[in-house]
């Protein structure tokens, strides 16, 4: 049986310490490839529209381009862009939630372990599940501010798919959506489809970030 080919990984941090250990973290695991570094945020830009990796680790502070903004150019001229995990110390930053609005697809921690810098990994680029949703909950909560009138979009939601997107909150796959909903993974898949396009957004973070920012999250 053929393997499948890696996750090709970018690392994206001033401080080479901190490279050098996701470096060697990473590349202890067979399915992953670190295929390149950047030691700012306008090289880390580069480096990814050169390599086009699978997965980007992002400080969310660096030199002349901060992640944030890093992020945003990735995303914005790239057409099939990488996923971006931004790393962080401090995870109720400000900038850690700036980045997940510009469409990162998740944080870690600097001093979370082995284990989950490398299951991190792993489903970002499945991208079929929300990174830690407990700690999106509290960043959401933190940064979101005062509501305005639920956007148009809210309404717009069939019941379906509002049960789709509480579940998309909580971390679950389609996989585990489909089974709690008693429906075939296509027809999950359909209303994240629908989900997604209807909150204007281009993952699962990003809907799930607007879905509590609109309210939708709290509401009954």
């Amino acid at each position: 049986m053929t393997r499948p080919a890696p996750i090709r990984v970018v690392l994206a941090d001033d401080e080479r310490m901190v490279r050098t250990a996701l470096r060697a973290i990473l590349s202890a695991e067979p399915d992953l490839e670190v295929v390149g570094e950047a030691a700012t945020g306008a090289e880390a830009v580069s480096v990814v529209r050169e390599l086009r990796p699978d997965v980007v680790l992002m400080d969310v502070r660096m030199p002349e381009t901060d992640g944030i903004r890093a992020t945003e150019q990735i995303l914005g001229t790239l057409d099939e862009p990488p996923r971006i995990v931004v790393v962080t110390t401090f995870e109720n930053d400000s900038y850690v939630y700036d980045a997940l609005r510009a469409g990162a697809a998740g944080f870690l921690l600097k001093r979370s372990d082995a284990d989950a810098l490398v299951q991190a990994v792993r489903l970002v680029a499945r991208s079929d599940s929300l990174l830690f949703p407990a700690a999106v909950r509290t960043l959401a909560t933190a940064h979101a501010g005062a509501r305005p009138a639920p956007p148009a979009w809210v309404a717009k939601l069939t019941g379906r798919e509002r049960e789709v997107l509480r579940h998309m909150a909580d971390g679950l796959t389609n996989a585990e959506i489909a089974r709690r909903m008693e429906v075939g993974p296509a027809t999950v898949k359909s209303h994240v489809a629908a989900v997604l396009a209807k909150t204007a957004t281009r993952d699962r973070t990003q809907a799930v970030i607007a879905a509590y920012e609109a309210g939708f999250l709290n509401a009954g």
